[in-house]
């Protein structure tokens, strides 16, 4: 009887200790998203470059390091379809519920010349995906085609950030607010990873604890887990009346997955990235509907709107359902 009550007083320990780390892991990713939306804007304000153009370039960088840290040990590891798995999933949720929520609570107006370019980036990056992957693999050739969009990114926003410099209006700038910055910028990035991190671990574990299907867990725990940053971000930026933030880091972040994650991926994977049917003719498709649902009305309105994050929201929950159901 002692050695039963001694086993289930450990097994209540070692539960209290998870449900603790899952805790800290909120806060690190409720804090560091604060800091980190704070630093960001401060640096738009401060450089005199668009806020869209920020997020769309150093905040998406660094919120998409969860997915390239997941990805990348999966392909190591031999886990090939987790590493594509994660890094599509983290895309089509990115839109579909990160996004579709953004504009749910904060519709914004948008410059078509800022959007138009990167949305169609986002859009050509998921149809060559689709297309590079109809013979269920990606090929290193084919990794470099993705990573050619990638450089062609990144010359855009160059392009952007020099022909749009100066546009918004410039904070003054001293040399205590520029380590101030800085600084809560580089350990927002660090919360924000090492709170995505345990919320990943921690709530796997608590799942399993009462009984969640493992394949559920990896349907939400790793994608929607890899993409709590941007999520974060977004919704401080809500907060913060930050959309064009929110949109640019999004659209950034879903252009690193494809275009620089899985090339990496096919690399370590020896030149070939196995891509499964279900991921070809389930993921990949809702992916493109998200993407062209954000994209195609955007350039055609020149805003967002409700309804678009209605229909990301609505598009999201179906591949959701049919992805349990299957």
């Amino acid at each position: 009887m002692q050695a039963i009550i001694g086993t289930w007083n450990a097994m209540n320990e070692q539960l209290w200790f998870v449900i603790v780390l899952f805790l800290i892991g909120l806060l690190f990713i409720v804090k560091g998203g604060d800091w980190f939306v704070d630093a960001a804007t401060w640096m738009a304000e401060a450089s005199g470059i668009p806020k869209f153009l920020i997020g769309a370039t150093v905040v998406s960088i660094a919120t998409t390091l969860p997915e390239i840290i997941v990805s990348v040990m999966a392909a190591i590891e031999g886990s090939t379809e987790l590493a594509i798995g994660n890094a599509v999933g983290s895309v089509t949720a990115n839109i579909g519920l990160i996004m579709g929520v953004t504009l749910l609570f904060l519709p914004i107006a948008i410059r078509r010349k800022q959007f138009a370019v990167k949305g169609a980036i986002m859009v050509t990056a998921v149809l060559v995906l689709l297309l590079t992957c109809l013979d269920g693999q990606m090929t290193l050739g084919e990794g470099l085609i993705c990573f050619a969009i990638f450089i062609v990114y990144i010359y855009e926003n160059i392009r952007s950030a020099k022909s749009e410099t100066g546009a918004a209006e410039r904070a003054v700038v001293n040399k205590g607010d520029l380590a101030k910055n800085l600084g809560l910028f580089v350990i927002g990035t660090i919360l924000l990873v090492l709170g995505s991190r345990l919320l990943v671990d921690e709530g796997t574990i608590l799942a399993q604890r009462i009984g969640v299907p493992e394949r559920v867990i990896a349907v939400t725990m790793v994608a929607i887990g890899t993409s709590l940053p941007e999520l974060v971000t977004a919704i401080t930026a809500i907060v913060k009346k930050q959309g064009g933030l929110s949109v640019g880091n999004i659209l950034g972040a879903n252009i690193i997955d494809i275009t620089l994650i899985l090339p990496l991926c096919s690399i370590i994977s020896g030149g070939v990235l196995p891509v499964s049917q279900a991921s070809f003719s389930l993921d990949m498709p809702f992916c493109l509907a998200e993407a062209l649902i954000a994209v195609v009305p955007t350039i055609i309105r020149r805003k967002f709107s409700r309804l678009q994050g209605v229909a990301m929201l609505l598009v999201y929950g179906a591949y959701l359902a049919v992805t349990f159901i299957g």
